[in-house]
């Protein structure tokens, strides 16, 4: 499955304008394997070879000659032994016609045109690259010693992509809300699913089950977890108990490999407490108010700034924080309870064009990184833009060790009351995600409506 062969073509003449002369390398992805090379990691293409080609097959490369106008992607057609194995395959010449590409050649005419080029001294553009065995292509293919290959990327290239990426055509939200349909599955299964006694693996195997289902998989690890504070638990092996929260991080992939990404927070005796009420309502409301806040050319630090002043204006009303809550966030308090920002762009990626330099994606030359705990998490900074898809994830964490150590050394005691924190060390988190699109004057939450408030969630908890 592609975008019709017009969207790419179209992608590639605008990345051709903005970066003029030279060549363009743009690796594929090759089959990584677990113990042996029969024995493969499921394969995910390149994003940015996805975006410009459409191709989802292995062992690829493209070429963009800038001088001569000339496009071709390189690899093998599969041989009379592969084809024991995988039965018959389109040639490559075929799949190429799809993404409006004339002309293919064996990767070894790639590496003849890689050496004429270096010989030539001419500019060879390419991106950072994750794959470790992209890199070692690389610096066969060009010489780049891996140590030094950041020294290399081009940054125009990095600049048109993420330029080029950043804005999502209609025909790309609707694959973000394709898998948005699947995460409305999802989602609504694990809150029907949980209740005492269940193990959160149990879960986890039910919703993934689901994305398999519909010919996709997981946009990334799924987090379900008892243990919410910890923004990124990979462990699964809690069992639910009455009085505990879960944290349900999770989202699909597209057909076309565009991402989800949804958290929902689930009471597992299927009703809120009147303190995971107190929290969970503070959390809904900073979410809300970021909602009503995007629009375009609205820095999205700023949504962050108001997420982190309602957390605290919340937090002070139950006793926890005191002080100016203005105040409390531009000392820093707020990173206590939200050390991480409030969303990131989504495309391809689920932290779209993460692999390209997220100062790149989220910053500018002017609006720069904030080095302090907390504000340096912060993946989405400059001002969103219609068509610029972002998540917006306000949470509130009671994380002990962080607790003991802010404590310990009197940190942002203006602020905190620690005394009273005591009592909720062991409170876990909360966290409630949807997906955005900016639009002309607003955002748009995508995709089905996921039981959300507390009464939605706790409907269908009991379910």
């Amino acid at each position: 499955m592609m975008f019709p062969a017009a969207i790419y073509v179209e992608r590639r003449a605008r990345l051709r304008e903005q970066i003029g002369s030279g060549l363009i390398l743009l690796p594929g992805n090759d089959e990584s394997p677990m113990n042996f090379a029969a024995n493969t990691y499921p394969f995910r293409q390149d994003s940015t070879f996805l975006y410009f080609f459409g191709l989802d097959l292995p062992a690829l490369a493209a070429i963009i000659d800038l001088d001569e106008g000339a496009e071709c992607v390189f690899g093998q057609d599969p041989g009379f032994e592969e084809i024991v194995w995988t039965g018959p395959q389109p040639l490559l010449r075929d799949k190429c016609e799809q993404a409006g590409v004339a002309h293919t050649g064996p990767i070894e005419k790639l590496e003849q045109i890689l050496t004429d080029a270096v010989r030539h001294k001419r500019t060879i553009h390419f991106l950072p690259q994750d794959r470790p065995e992209n890199v070692l292509k690389i610096w066969r293919r060009l010489g780049v010693l891996p140590s030094d290959i950041g020294k290399y990327v081009s940054e125009p290239l990095i600049r048109a992509v993420v330029q080029q990426r950043s804005t999502k055509s209609p025909e790309e939200i609707e694959q973000i809300e394709a898998a948005l349909a699947v995460s409305y599955e999802m989602h609504k299964t694990a809150m029907r699913m949980t209740r005492p006694g269940v193990v959160e693996r149990e879960v986890v195997a039910a919703i993934e089950a689901i994305a398999t289902s519909h010919g996709v998989r997981p946009a990334f690890p799924t987090v379900f977890s008892t243990h919410g504070e910890t923004l990124h638990n990979p462990c699964r092996d809690n069992v639910l108990k009455a009085g505990d929260l879960v944290v349900n991080d999770s989202g699909a992939e597209s057909l076309l490999h565009y991402a989800s990404d949804i958290t929902r927070t689930i009471p597992v005796v299927g009703r809120f407490s009147q303190r995971q009420r107190g929290i969970y309502s503070i959390v809904q409301a900073a979410q809300e108010r970021c909602l009503a806040a995007a629009k375009p050319s609205v820095e999205w630090r700023e949504v962050h700034r108001l997420a982190s002043v309602v957390l605290m204006e919340g937090l002070k009303a139950l006793g926890l924080t005191k002080g100016d809550p203005q105040e409390a966030v531009a000392a820093g308090a707020h990173t206590l309870f939200f050390p991480c920002g409030v969303g990131h762009t989504m495309g391809l990626d689920v932290h779209d064009m993460r692999s390209l330099g997220e100062d790149y994606v989220g910053y500018t030359d002017t609006i720069t990184r904030n080095p302090a705990f907390g504000w340096r998490s912060l993946r989405l900074a400059k001002p969103v833009e219609p068509g610029f898809v972002v998540t917006v994830e306000p949470g509130i964490y009671f994380i002990p060790h962080l607790i003991d150590q802010w404590k310990a050394e009197h940190r942002c005691e203006p602020f905190i009351e620690y005394g009273r924190l005591e009592a909720w060390r062991d409170f876990h988190g909360v966290r409630i995600e949807d997906d955005i699109v900016i639009t002309e004057n607003g955002c748009r939450i995508l995709g089905p409506r996921i039981p959300r408030t507390i009464d939605e969630v706790e409907a269908l908890a009991n379910s």
